[in-house]
């Protein structure tokens, strides 16, 4: 059988409120492509499909009408399940028409598959938190466990009568508990895999991530995966990588980086054949860099500018760090940006003395010149009109009440 696992795609995310949607585009354009030309079986997304619980318009259409065709109307398995991010209802809303397609969409963990045969596939048994498929002539057991919540988890594992010391486990116990449980729908005669959207002691986080594991309280150590899995598709880290101290469980990370401390990072998706009994074959398929992510250190504005003149047709996101002794002004913010539409952030790195400011002769200066100096000590920016007139209105004000 053969596997092409994804996640956190986070469709309608923007980058600074920069809309990022052209290049998941591209991304589900190649994506498609790829699924075709290297003959997938089932295609499994392993949640946070969108950037936050109520997507943009154009984010879904572009979702639905991206499934479809990667489903083959009907051709190959889409397996989806909910991330962090994720509505849960919202996300398997469509379910009733997408199963018709081959797309299974999974919210929670109490979600329930039906059962049914499609042109080159069958789903033979489901329950909350597995199916069976039968792809050709392989039958696959798939353990699914979208983002589990605290109150999701308890949902599933413990009833009403159930005493508080078994819901006082930790959370990583819980899901271990889960997952023992749900590994009893493995067979020696069926592929096994697993696939969740979970937080796993050990990974290596960005910063574009909505942390879900609170200190640690909300995460998974590793040593509770389902062991008798042969492949674990895991979401909701971005940077590509395999679970520490497991052979065959992965991350694919976000098939874009979200933010400047993902621009190191190779996106890739996992192509997986597994078969019957055998160990996993694990490739890498790494995908284009649509709009790369910099970050530039310049020694001044000039320098700044002329950087920008001499990258001026290339396509990328930039973040500006500029070294200066002086203002950073409307105009020359404007000049830069002229040059470079996309820059994302102007950061200026003020090259002051740390005592200076307070050594100054405060008693020769206006209210309004201190003020300037303030600010711009603080922030590197001459403050705008706006602002020098709402400090004077309220230092005013202050005045006439000390009066």
């Amino acid at each position: 059988m053969r596997i092409l696992h994804t996640s956190d795609w986070h469709l309608g995310k923007n980058l600074e409120g920069f809309s990022r949607i052209e290049e998941q585009e591209k991304f589900l354009e190649d994506f498609i492509d790829i699924v075709e030309q290297s003959s997938i079986d089932l295609v499994i997304i392993a949640g946070d499909i969108y950037d936050n619980s109520n997507p943009p318009a154009r984010a879904e259409k572009m979702f639905y009408n991206s499934v479809k065709k990667i489903s083959g109307d009907g051709k190959r398995v889409v397996l989806v399940i909910s991330g962090n991010h994720d509505n849960p209802e919202r996300l398997i809303a469509a379910s009733p028409l997408a199963y018709d397609e081959g797309i299974l969409l999974m919210g929670t963990p109490k979600t329930i598959i039906p059962k049914g045969v499609f042109s080159n596939f069958e789903i033979i048994d489901s329950g909350e938190g597995f199916i069976e498929i039968k792809i050709k002539d392989e039958k696959a057991v798939i353990i699914t466990l979208p983002y589990p919540s605290e109150k999701r988890l308890n949902e599933v594992l413990y009833k009403e009568i159930d005493d508080d010391e078994k819901r006082q486990k930790s959370y990583s116990d819980r899901i271990g508990e889960l997952f023992d449980k749900l590994s009893l729908k493995y067979r020696d005669d069926t592929i096994n895999l697993g696939v969740s959207h979970i937080f796993v002691n050990g990974g290596e986080s960005s910063d574009s991530e909505r942390p879900i594991q609170l200190g640690g309280s909300l995460a998974v150590d590793a040593d509770r995966l389902p062991k008798q899995a042969q492949y674990i598709a895991l979401g909701h880290l971005h940077k590509p990588q395999k679970v520490k101290g497991i052979e065959n469980a992965y991350y694919t990370g976000s098939p874009i980086p979200y933010s400047k401390s993902e621009r190191g990072y190779s996106k890739c998706l996992k192509l997986v054949d597994v078969e019957v009994g055998g160990k996993a074959k694990i490739q890498d398929i790494y995908i284009n860099n649509y709009k790369p992510i910099e970050v530039w250190h310049c020694s001044s504005v000039e320098q700044a500018l002329e950087k920008c003149k001499e990258n001026q047709h290339r396509d990328m996101w930039l973040y500006l760090h500029i070294k200066t002794d002086r203002y950073i002004n409307g105009e020359d913010i404007k000049a830069l940006k002229e040059i470079k539409r996309d820059i994302v952030e102007i950061v200026p790195e003020v090259q002051q003395d740390e005592n200076e400011f307070m050594q100054r002769d405060v008693k020769e200066k206006s209210m309004s010149q201190l003020f300037k100096e303030f600010y711009f000590n603080q922030r590197g920016l001459e403050p705008t009109k706006e602002t020098m007139d709402l400090f004077l209105t309220i230092a005013e004000e202050e005045e006439e009440h000390e009066a």
